[in-house]
């Protein structure tokens, strides 16, 4: 197996599909798929992992990851989330367990298969961009924000996609979220 992060992240997210586990990959990966490449040390999924899931998901993953059973039990039950490293490359997949709410919801919902890599072929779901700049936004916000990189993942995924962008679920979910303003004034140093 490669140690491409695209390619370690798509190896837990195989597994999520084969137990059935509503998933999307989030974070600096997704706005990389979406705007401007830049190096992370792990990858960020979002995942609807039970208790019942956790024996096989464990298994399927022991042998190539570095992987706690009762560290996913513990962010199941507090609806939080835990870390797998992949042996090898010491690469870092960390794993969401969301509380429902209506943004996560719809994420979900929305949430595109997208190629990771062509050789070995390699797909999973993605965050889509509107959604990837919702979410970072409100971690901008969450963090007082100070996260230039963050921000950078915002201005680049709004830079590249330009007008693909559905504005209009931008603004009413901003408005839901409370991050209008900033998703104001990333529209405005973006100058879409």
């Amino acid at each position: 197996m490669s140690f491409e992060p695209a390619l370690i992240t798509a190896r837990v997210t195989s597994i999520l599909e084969k137990l059935g586990v509503r998933y999307l990959i989030g974070g600096s990966l997704a706005s990389t798929l979406h705007g401007l490449v830049r190096t992370t040390q792990d990858s960020d999924i979002v995942a609807e992992l039970r208790t019942e899931h956790i024996g096989e998901f464990t298994r399927e993953l022991h042998g190539e990851f570095y992987i706690d059973k009762e560290m996913i039990a513990e962010a199941i039950l507090r609806r939080s989330s835990f870390n797998i490293i992949h042996k090898d490359s010491f690469f870092k997949v960390d794993v969401f367990i969301p509380k429902m709410r209506p943004f996560v919801e719809k994420q979900l919902s929305r949430a595109q298969r997208q190629i990771l890599s062509i050789e070995p072929p390699a797909e999973a779901l993605v965050a889509t961009p509107e959604d990837t700049i919702l979410a970072k936004l409100e971690w901008y916000r969450i963090g007082e924000e100070v996260s230039e990189r963050q921000w950078r993942d915002v201005l680049g995924i709004i830079k590249v996609q330009g007008n693909n962008l559905d504005l209009a679920y931008l603004h009413q979910w901003a408005k839901e979220l409370k991050v209008s303003d900033l998703l104001e004034r990333a529209l405005n140093e973006s100058v879409l």
